[in-house]
C-alpha cells in the first residue's frame, strides 16, 4: 500500500465563529470552480458529474427557489428518498436561506413519515419518487403545514395533477428568475447566516419510541469535522462513496460537513442494490459504515470463499490465520518478525490483494466504523486482509463523534481515544459523558428530554464504560441494556450478539437474561447464505419460515453457537448461550422491531415475543405461532408454525 505521506488536508480547519456550511460551499466553488469534481452520480450506467462550480449554481438555484415559493428563516424542509445530488442541493439551499432541513428515512412508513413531518413543522418536503410522493399524499390531511411537495425524479409522475405537487426543476426555474431580478439575494443571505444558526435537525434512531430531533448549529457540525480530520485526515483529492441514509449522522458527518470543509468528492450509487459495484468502480479512499455493513462484507467473503475453486480457498485458508498473527502485532505493537512480515507479503499477493480488489478497498486508507459496537472477531478479520478499520465513537446529540482509534493505536475492545476539543468522562454510576463544541443545541420541542441528557454543558450518553490504563475508552452497552442474571452475574447482551454475527449464517440475535437462570437467545439466519448451504447439502425450502425450521439448520446455527460458547467460556463461563430459537421471520423496521438505523428494539422485542422468550424458561420443546407481520407499504399478512426451541449441551 502506498500512500503520499507527506500530504495535508486540503483546506485550514480553523472554523471561525461565521463559517456556516453554506459558505463553505461558495469558498470551494470559488476555489475550485470547473477545474474539480465535487458530486457523481451514476445514471442510466453513466457517472454523471457536478463541478463545485455545478454544485453551487444547483444551490443558488434551487434556495432562490424555495424562497419564491415562500420560504423564510428559521421555516423547515423535510427531505426523504435515496441518496442523490437533489438531497444535498436541498439541504444546502434550505441552510443558505436561513431554514432548517431535516431527513426522513427513505423506508419509513407512512406513520414515520407523518411523525416526523408533523413534529418538525416542515413547511416543504422534497422527495424523491413516485414511491414518497403517494406516502405524503396519503397522509396530507394530518400534515397542514406542508405548503408544497417537491419531486426530484419525474417517473410516474405525468398524471399527477396536483398543485399541492412540483417538479424540482421548476422550482429551480423559479429561482433562476428570481436571481435575475435581484442576483445579491442569494449572497445576502449565505452572508447572513452564522456559524451559531440552527443547521440541521437530525431525528435519532428512537430505539425506545419516537425519535427526537437533535438540532445542531453549523459549528456544532463542522468543529466535529475539523477535529476528526486532525487525527484521521481527510484530502480534496480523496474519493467517498455515499450509500447510507442521508438522514443517519454518520452520513451526514461525510458528505455534507467533511466534504465541504476538505473538498473531497461525494460519489452517489446508481441503486442501492448496486452499491458494491460502485464502490468498486470507484475505490473510494474514504469510508465510513455501521457494523452492520462490515458484519455483512465479512459474511459475504466468508461465502464466496466457500464457493471459491479448491486452490483459491486453498490460499486464503493459508493466508487469513497469517493475516490474523500480523493484524495482532499491531493491536499488540509488537514489532512483527521479519518471516511473518515476508509470510504476509505473499499471502497479500496471492489472497488479500484481489480479495480488497472484489471489495473495491484497493485504494482505501481511512476506514471506520459507528453507531454501534463492531465484535472484535469481524474487526481482526478486516485488520487481517490488511484494511486498516477503526472504530468510532459518538451520538446524533454530538454531532456523530466523540472517539476513535489513532493510527498505530487500535485495539479492538475498545472505541478509541477523544478527538480534539472533546472532553470524556465517567459517571459515579458508570454513564459515559461528553463535553465538546459539537454538543448539540438540545431536543427539537423537547425541552424535558434535553433537561435530562444535557446537564451542564456535559452530554449524557445513556453508555456505560470505562478507561482502560492506557487512555482508550471501552463502551460495555447501554446503561439500560446491561443485564444481570438472578444469580448476580453482568453481562453484555450486545457483546455476546456481535460474537454470534459474526458467523456468516446468523444476520441478526437477540440475547435475553435478564434476571434469568440462564441465558438465551433469539436468532435470524441469513436467508440467503443458509439457502446456499441447504442447496449444497440437498435440503429443500420454501420460504424463510421454512427454512428456518429445518433441523438441519438448527444443527448449523447450534455449531456455530459451541464455537461462540466456547470463546464465552474463557471470558465467563456463567455468560454462556443455554437455549436458543430460530425466529420464522427477520427482525424489521416495518413490524417495530429496530431501528431505521438496524438497531434492536429490546423492549418492543422483548413483549412481542414473550410467548417465544418465556417457552425457552421451561421445559416447552415448541411453540406455535399465529401472528401478523407488516410490509412496509402497509398490507399485512398472517403466519401460522412452529417454533422449536433447542437446548444446548453444556455442562
Amino acid at each position: 500500500m502506498f500512500w503520499k505521506k507527506n500530504r495535508q488536508p486540503a483546506n485550514s480547519l480553523d472554523i471561525r465563529a461565521r463559517d456556516t456550511l453554506p459558505r463553505l460551499l461558495v469558498r470551494n466553488a470559488r476555489r475550485y470552480g470547473d477545474r474539480k469534481v465535487a458530486l457523481r452520480e451514476k445514471e442510466f450506467g453513466i457517472w454523471q458529474t457536478f463541478t463545485w462550480k455545478d454544485y453551487l449554481e444547483h444551490v443558488r438555484l434551487f434556495c432562490l427557489g424555495l424562497v419564491s415559493l415562500g420560504l423564510e428563516k428559521g421555516d423547515k424542509v423535510a427531505m426523504i428518498g435515496d441518496n442523490r445530488p437533489e438531497w444535498v442541493f436541498a439541504e444546502l439551499a434550505a441552510q443558505s436561506a436561513g431554514a432548517v432541513p431535516l431527513g426522513i428515512y427513505q423506508d419509513s412508513t407512512p406513520k414515520e413519515v407523518g411523525y416526523v413531518i408533523d413534529h418538525s413543522d416542515a413547511k416543504f418536503v422534497v422527495a424523491e419518487d413516485q414511491e414518497q410522493v403517494d406516502k405524503i399524499l396519503e397522509l396530507r390531511e394530518s400534515i397542514p403545514k406542508v405548503r408544497k411537495v417537491i419531486y426530484t425524479d419525474p417517473k410516474g409522475m405525468r398524471n399527477y395533477d396536483d398543485e399541492f405537487l412540483i417538479d424540482f426543476r421548476k422550482v429551480e426555474d423559479l429561482g433562476r428568475d428570481l436571481y435575475a431580478r435581484g442576483s445579491k439575494l442569494f449572497m445576502d443571505m449565505v452572508y447572513a447566516g452564522t456559524g451559531e444558526d440552527l443547521a440541521l435537525i437530525a431525528y435519532t434512531s428512537g430505539t425506545t419510541g419516537f425519535p427526537k430531533g437533535s438540532m445542531l448549529s453549523h459549528t456544532n457540525i463542522l468543529k466535529m469535522a475539523g477535529n476528526l480530520i486532525r487525527v484521521d485526515p481527510k484530502y480534496s483529492d480523496d474519493e467517498f462513496v455515499s450509500f447510507l441514509p442521508l438522514p443517519w449522522i454518520g452520513e451526514q458527518m461525510m458528505s455534507v460537513g467533511s466534504a465541504l470543509l476538505v473538498g473531497f468528492t461525494v460519489n452517489f450509487p446508481e441503486e442501492p442494490e448496486t452499491v458494491q459495484e460502485n464502490i468498486r468502480e470507484i475505490g473510494p479512499n474514504v469510508m465510513f459504515s455501521p457494523p452492520r455493513i462490515w458484519e455483512n462484507l465479512a459474511a459475504s467473503v466468508q461465502v464466496k470463499i466457500m464457493d471459491a475453486t479448491p486452490l483459491k480457498r486453498l490460499a486464503f485458508n493459508i493466508s487469513l490465520p497469517i493475516g490474523y498473527r500480523m493484524a495482532d502485532c499491531g493491536f499488540e505493537k509488537r514489532k512483527p518478525s521479519f518471516a511473518l512480515r515476508f509470510q504476509y507479503f505473499l499471502a497479500y499477493m496471492f489472497a488479500f490483494r484481489a480479495l480488497k480488489d472484489r471489495l473495491g478497498f484497493s485504494h482505501l486508507r481511512s476506514a471506520s466504523t459507528g453507531g454501534a459496537a463492531l465484535g472484535p472477531d469481524t474487526f481482526r478479520f478486516f485488520h487481517g486482509l490488511g484494511v486498516n478499520l477503526k472504530q468510532i465513537y459518538g451520538q446524533t446529540e454530538i454531532s456523530g463523534i466523540s472517539c476513535i482509534h489513532y493510527d498505530g493505536d487500535v485495539n479492538f475492545d475498545s472505541v478509541g481515544k477523544p478527538i480534539p476539543e472533546t472532553e470524556i468522562a465517567i459517571s459515579p454510576d458508570g454513564e459515559i459523558l461528553s463535553r465538546s463544541p459539537s454538543v448539540f443545541l438540545g431536543y427539537y420541542k423537547n425541552d424535558e428530554a434535553t433537561t435530562q441528557t444535557l446537564k451542564d454543558g456535559w452530554l449524557h450518553s445513556g453508555d456505560a464504560g470505562h478507561f482502560t490504563d492506557d487512555g482508550h475508552l471501552v463502551v460495555i452497552d447501554r446503561v439500560k441494556d446491561v443485564m444481570q442474571m438472578s444469580n448476580g452475574t453482568l453481562f453484555s447482551p450486545q457483546f455476546i450478539e456481535n460474537k454470534l454475527k459474526f458467523s456468516p449464517y446468523i444476520k441478526e440475535a437477540v440475547v435475553i437474561g435478564d434476571q434469568r437462570k440462564f441465558i438465551t437467545a433469539i436468532v435470524n439466519i441469513d436467508m440467503e447464505i443458509v439457502g446456499k448451504w441447504a442447496e449444497k447439502n440437498r435440503t429443500n425450502y420454501t420460504t424463510y419460515t421454512d427454512l428456518s425450521s429445518k433441523p438441519g439448520v438448527y444443527d448449523l446455527i447450534e455449531s456455530e453457537i459451541r464455537r461462540v460458547n466456547s470463546e464465552l467460556t474463557r471470558i465467563n463461563k456463567a455468560s454462556i448461550i443455554v437455549k436458543f430459537v430460530l425466529l420464522y421471520k427477520e427482525l424489521d423496521a416495518d413490524d417495530e422491531e429496530l431501528t431505521r438505523t438496524k438497531k434492536v428494539r429490546r423492549g418492543f422485542i422483548g413483549e412481542r415475543y414473550k410467548e417465544v422468550i418465556e417457552a425457552m424458561y421451561t421445559d416447552t420443546e415448541a411453540v406455535p405461532i399465529d401472528t401478523i407481520i407488516t410490509f412496509q407499504d402497509g398490507r399485512t399478512t398472517r403466519i401460522k408454525t412452529t417454533v422449536a426451541v433447542r437446548t444446548m449441551d453444556v455442562e
